[in-house]
């Protein structure tokens, strides 16, 4: 009867190379570290036969076409191997030289990260921390429902944003907005008109008038919709006695036991923060990798390292005065004139030779450090 296959790998027999008959049972979800003296079959065991035996089950998977194109090994000498996964190496001879090789390059893990980020992750604002997504009709009804239910079932406003563009009037985008039956403001901010599409209670309303009223409102808005809870004020704002647009108040409403409900609940179609007003681009792999311009830091350029002067190693002893060698590199041979040039020149500026590197000023240090900006040549 065969042995019971515990959450480990199970290697009988394994005679590969210098290999005498080995049992050995490899928990797995462990890191492990093989080691021995020189010719013992450390890597008789990990890569002649536990990783040739999975990567020889791996490519049996793929159909024969497949198998053409990958690189087959032959299979180990050993009896029996028990729960083996696929397995990946890295071979420790490794003639990659550039310096953005990395493990995750080399083993083409770094692919499926970048992958996975691009498709899989949450996108979270910068300014608030929220998360980021985009929303539809549906999503913003369900919603709606869930926060009027906790607010006290308040009458709702669904506006949508309008700008005021530059070489527009605030009347001719009132006007039109009233050719196409938008007669309700809701608030107006600067070169911003917020419009109302339409007035509700979600309790009340059938779901198709809110889907439809969110869509109209995502189109108009480029996106964007707000919801504001208003307090009812008794009387109908729509009489004939008003004015062609009816201007709504914005302030937050209380309903009994209730908390205040928000001034107003932001939604947006893209991926964009309606609270911070913050867009952001779509995300794409080349985002999350170091070897492409879109992902690599801006400081080191993807590399990992930085090229600068460590001032420790061009002045490191402080107590030294620029006359008596402070600057290190300027105190060899080939570069002999640099140091001339700088007791010279320090002369004319009145910088201190006689006075240790720590006591000079900030301004001093500078001037040598820095130079002059306008220095184009010197006249003597």
């Amino acid at each position: 009867m065969p042995e019971k296959i515990r959450d480990a790998i199970v290697i009988r027999g394994a005679r590969q190379n210098n290999l005498k008959n080995l049992d050995l049972d490899l928990p797995l979800n462990e890191l492990l570290v093989v080691t021995g003296v020189s010719g013992s079959g450390k890597s008789s065991l990990v890569f002649d036969t536990l990783y040739a035996e999975g990567q020889r089950r791996y490519v049996e998977t793929f159909s024969p076409y497949a198998r053409q194109f990958l690189d087959r090994m032959d299979k180990p000498q050993v009896d029996r191997i028990d729960g083996i996964p696929p397995a990946i190496a890295i071979d420790q001879t490794n003639p990659v030289r550039t310096s953005r090789s990395t493990v995750g390059t080399m083993t083409e893990l770094a692919d499926y990260l970048k992958l996975l980020f691009a498709r899989a992750s949450q996108l979270y604002c910068r300014g608030c921390a929220r998360p980021v997504r985009r929303d539809n009709p549906d999503s913003i009804y369900a919603d709606l429902r869930a926060r009027a239910q906790q607010a006290g079932d308040p009458r709702l406003l669904i506006t949508f944003p309008v700008e005021i563009p530059k070489n527009f009037s605030e009347e001719e985008i009132l006007k039109l907005l009233e050719s196409q039956g938008y007669t309700r403001i809701h608030s107006k901010a600067k070169e911003r008109l917020e419009v109302v599409q339409d007035r509700l209670r979600i309790s009340s309303a059938e779901r198709a008038r809110v889907i439809e009223a969110l869509e109209a409102a995502l189109r108009v808005g480029q996106g964007k919709v707000s919801v504001y809870p208003v307090e009812e004020t008794g009387g109908s704002r729509d009489s004939a006695n008003h004015s062609p647009f009816t201007i709504y108040g914005q302030r937050p409403v209380s309903h009994g036991h209730h908390s205040p409900v928000a001034a107003s609940w932001r939604y947006s179609g893209d991926l964009h923060c309606p609270d911070c007003d913050i867009h952001y681009r779509e995300p794409s792999q080349s985002a999350f990798s170091f070897n492409s311009p879109v992902g690599a830091c801006e400081t080191c350029r993807g590399f990992g390292r930085v090229i600068g002067v460590d001032y420790g190693l061009v002045i490191p002893d402080e107590s030294k005065t620029l006359g008596a060698g402070a600057v290190k590199p300027w105190q060899t041979q080939s570069f002999k004139e640099c140091q001339d040039d700088l007791v010279k020149y320090a002369k004319k500026r009145g910088i201190p030779l006689d006075k240790p590197w720590r006591n000079l000023s900030a301004a001093q240090k500078s001037w040598v450090i820095d130079g002059e900006p306008e220095w184009v040549s010197w006249k003597e």
